[in-house]
């Protein structure tokens, strides 16, 4: 007979295998090391940055809070005091406490009926009248809704929306509200 060839599945490399089979006693599973640095570890998340509604401007930063807590507040009937947030389900600890605030509202802007009785009126008299169109009125209805999570907790309210500007006096306040949290 002729010269046994050696067999290429064998795992020593004097053998004659090839480098891209794994030895016989090496039981690995699913593809080697993978390329390009692939699969990588997720970067870290940004640090939450609260956000202001459109146009509106962001409220300065706030100081530090005291040690002890010590700030006093009432978000509906949400209530800071202490170190602790009281609300009509329980209280939580206020460190670490996660707040939000979402803006439910709308602003709707029409043409008042007496403005529309002044153009008809004015404009059989002169042509100004066309003028008393223009005149608008801005009606804000809807809700603010405030939520905050502490201590396994969670708890909701809603604040109505009295005009353009609620949104971002809540939003003050709830910022207010994360200065004393941490």
């Amino acid at each position: 007979m002729s010269e046994q060839q050696p067999n290429p599945y064998a795992g020593d490399p004097s053998q004659g295998a090839p480098p891209h089979i794994p030895a016989q006693g090496d039981n690995r599973w699913g593809p080697g090391e993978a390329g390009y640095g692939y699969p990588q570890p997720y970067p870290a998340a940004p640090p939450y940055q609260p956000t202001v509604g459109a146009g509106m401007p962001a409220p300065g930063p706030y100081p530090a809070a005291p040690a002890g807590g010590g700030g006093s507040l009432s978000l509906g009937d949400i209530t800071i005091a202490g170190d602790q947030i009281i609300t009509p389900s329980g209280t939580m600890p206020l460190r670490g406490a996660m707040w939000n605030a979402t803006d439910l509202s709308r602003t709707e802007e029409k043409i008042p009926a007496h403005a529309i009785v002044l153009a008809v009126i004015f404009f059989l008299f002169c042509l100004l009248g066309l003028l008393f169109l223009l005149m608008k009125e801005k009606k804000t209805t809807g809700y603010i809704q405030i939520t905050v999570t502490s201590g396994g907790r969670h708890h909701s309210s809603m604040l109505p929306a009295t005009d353009a500007g609620s949104y971002a006096r809540v939003m003050a306040q709830v910022n207010y509200a994360r200065a004393l949290s941490v």
